[in-house]
C-alpha cells in the first residue's frame, strides 16, 4: 500500500524485508489450530513476518518510526529466518518508498529489541556510524537500562551496537516520561512486551495514526489474549492492549502493526465485544 494522507500529515509504510519466525513463539499459548487460520506456517512451523517501519511527514519534520533488523546479523541467524545473505540498506528501501532519507530528522525506537532498531547505525568498513546523521533519536531510558541488565530471559534480543554509540554521542535521547517529539506526534509507554515499550500516535486535523509496534505485532493479534511468547508480562500486555485498542476503536484511528507482512494500515473495530482489524482498502489513498 502506498502512503496515506492523514490530516496535514503523510504516513508512509516502509517494509525492510520479510522474515520467517516460529509460529508458537509469535502466538504463545494460543493453539496452532486457531492461529493457523490467519497465517499458514511452513514445514519448520515458521510464519512470514515483516520488519515494518513508518515515516510520518508533518511538514516541519520527517520522522522515522523504528528502523528494522539492520546489518549486524550473522549468517547463521539470517539463514534461520530465511533472509538474504546480505541486508538491503534501509536507506534504499526508504528512497524506493518515495521519501528522501536525508530529510529524516527524528528517529523513534519503540523499544530496543534488535528487530526495531537494527538500522539505527550502519557498519562502514567495520566502523559504526549513525544511519541518519541529521536525526535526533528517541527511546525510553528504562529500555536502554533493561538492555544492559543482561537478563537471561531476553538478553539475546538486544544488540548494543544498535544504540550505545548514539547514547554516548548524545544523538540518542533517553526519555523518562511520555513525550511529544513534534507537534501532534506523541510517544506513550505501553508496557507488557517490555516494561518500557512505547506506542506512537500522530494526530492532525482531528485524525489519528497509531503505530502499535509489538503491542499488536500483526493484525491477527488484535484479540487481547493473543499474546506472543516474547512478552515479558503477558497480563500487562492484555491490559495495555485493552486500553489502546479501545482508544483506537472509539477514535476510528488508522493503526499499523510492527510485523504484519501484508497489512500496512487498518482500523480497529469492536463487534460483539470482540476487536477486529479491518485493513484499509487501496481506494482510500
Amino acid at each position: 500500500m502506498p502512503a496515506i494522507e492523514l490530516g496535514d500529515f503523510r504516513i508512509t509504510p516502509v517494509r525492510e524485508d520479510v522474515y520467517w519466525w516460529d509460529g508458537g513463539a509469535m502466538f504463545g499459548v494460543v493453539p496452532k489450530t486457531l492461529w493457523s487460520r490467519y497465517s499458514q506456517p511452513d514445514e519448520l512451523n515458521r510464519l512470514p513476518l515483516g520488519f515494518n517501519c513508518y515515516i510520518v511527514e508533518t511538514g516541519e519534520h520527517t520522522i522515522l518510526l523504528d528502523t528494522g533488523g539492520g546489518d549486524k546479523l550473522d549468517a547463521r541467524r539470517r539463514e534461520r529466518m530465511n533472509l538474504p545473505a546480505a541486508a538491503k540498506p534501509l536507506l534504499e528501501t526508504i528512497a524506493a518508498a518515495g521519501v528522501d532519507p536525508e530529510r529524516i530528522d527524528i528517529v523513534v525506537n519503540s523499544h530496543l529489541h534488535w528487530d526495531h532498531c537494527g538500522w539505527n547505525t550502519v557498519l562502514v568498513r567495520g566502523v559504526l556510524q549513525p544511519t541518519f546523521p541529521r536525526a535526533v533519536y528517541y527511546t525510553r531510558r528504562g529500555e536502554w537500562e533493561r538492555a544492559h541488565l543482561r537478563h537471561p530471559r531476553d538478553s539475546v534480543a538486544y544488540v548494543d551496537e544498535n544504540y550505545d554509540s548514539l547514547v554516548e554521542s548524545g544523538q540518542m535521547r533517553l526519555i523518562d516520561d511520555d513525550t511529544e517529539v513534534a507537534s501532534g506526534v506523541r510517544l506513550s509507554v505501553a508496557p507488557g512486551h517490555t516494561r518500557n515499550m512505547m506506542v506512537i500516535t500522530a494526530e492532525s486535523a482531528g485524525q489519528t495514526f497509531c503505530f502499535l509496534t509489538d503491542l499488536v505485532p500483526t493484525a491477527a493479534h488484535v484479540s487481547p489474549t493473543w499474546v506472543a511468547a516474547f512478552d515479558l508480562d503477558p497480563i500487562q500486555s492484555i491490559e495495555s492492549k485493552l486500553h489502546w485498542l479501545g482508544e483506537a476503536a472509539r477514535g476510528e484511528w488508522v493503526c499499523a502493526f510492527a510485523h504484519d507482512p501484508k497489512t500496512d494500515f487498518a482500523r480497529i473495530v469492536l463487534r460483539d465485544e470482540k476487536f477486529e482489524a479491518v485493513a484499509l482498502p487501496d481506494s482510500l489513498n
